[in-house]
């Protein structure tokens, strides 16, 4: 149980130092000061949690209560803005689009399954509904008011397939939680999510937008 707990832990950091980076990446884009990219940073790493907590009672949210997510998304930040690593990362248009793709992807897999499991402790596992609502919440909200601060149109409503990938992990990871392992649900949930997102760029994948309706 104690290895399991800190297995959650680390997933929980993997998933904030992932979208602190592409939270951090878009400040940069933006021509943003080092304030502003810690704070996109922060933003696309937390606040789905904060959202998610607030929407099932948890107050104060989990993240006010054990800061290591806020600093580990602060200090993140901090070294994506550091020259070499904004060179690094703004050198090449194909490299910085590659590193965005990869850390959105890996944040919104295993934040979908920290969604579902911090939702079924708090009690809901019988409320399938809200389950898979606070993950699509833990994954999406985060990234949401990240491209809103940023001035941009949210990126789950134009880009390949984002929230649907979540919701799709997100209904698996529930319907699997008493049938294999909390291990290999997590892994299913994580690689389900990322597979998704990944086949979805590759492929161009988008749900119909209302100019293609328009052409029918």
């Amino acid at each position: 149980m104690h290895q399991f707990t800190q297995l959650i832990e680390l997933i929980e950091l993997v998933g904030t130092i992932a979208f602190a980076i592409s939270g951090a990446m878009t400040g940069l884009r933006k021509g943003m000061d080092m304030f502003g990219v810690c704070m996109l940073g922060i933003t696309a790493a937390t606040c789905g949690g904060i959202i998610r907590d607030i929407m099932m009672g948890v107050t104060p949210p989990y993240i006010f209560t054990n800061p290591r997510f806020f600093v580990t998304s602060l200090i993140t930040s901090l070294i994506v803005f550091s020259p070499r690593v904004r060179y690094h990362l703004f050198s090449n248009r194909k490299r910085y689009d590659m590193t965005l793709l990869i850390t959105d992807s890996a944040g919104l897999g295993l934040f979908t399954y920290y969604g579902v499991e911090a939702a079924i402790n708090a009690g809901f596992i019988s409320n399938p509904f809200l389950v898979v609502t606070a993950a699509v919440i833990t994954g999406v909200g985060g990234g949401m008011l990240r491209d809103i601060l940023a001035g941009d149109r949210p990126y789950i409503f134009v880009k390949h397939i984002y929230a649907c990938a979540v919701l799709i992990g997100a209904i698996v990871c529930y319907l699997i939680w008493n049938v294999v392992s909390q291990t290999a649900c997590i892994f299913i949930t994580s690689a389900l999510v990322f597979a998704i997102r990944m086949f979805s760029a590759y492929y161009h994948w988008s749900l119909p937008k209302a100019r293609d309706l328009d052409n029918l």
